[in-house]
């Protein structure tokens, strides 16, 4: 291994990847069961911002910058989160 931590044999970022495809899959699965209602949207744009902040943190490198360049990607996902998520709450 190249120095990085493993849990079970597996770096970090394999770990996420795998998070990534399980949030995706729960997220297809939504889908094809025609599951609908407030509940089920909010947690969907809810896996929605966890994914897109792991994409930043581990695949963009943002995890590893000093400073406030993480910043930019968590509010980009969290202004629209809020709106779309107070749309979907004034809609119901």
């Amino acid at each position: 291994m190249s120095g990085k931590k493993t849990t079970l044999g597996l770096r970090p970022c394999t770990w996420v990847y795998l998070f990534l495809m399980t949030f995706t899959f729960v997220t297809f699965l939504v889908g094809q069961m025609g599951l609908s209602g407030l509940t089920v949207s909010l947690l969907i744009l809810l896996l929605a911002l966890i994914k897109g902040e792991l994409v930043g943190y581990y695949f963009m490198g943002l995890g590893r910058v000093k400073g406030l360049w993480h910043w930019p990607v968590f509010i980009w996902l969290f202004i629209p989160g809020i709106l779309i998520g107070t749309a979907f709450y004034l809609a119901s």
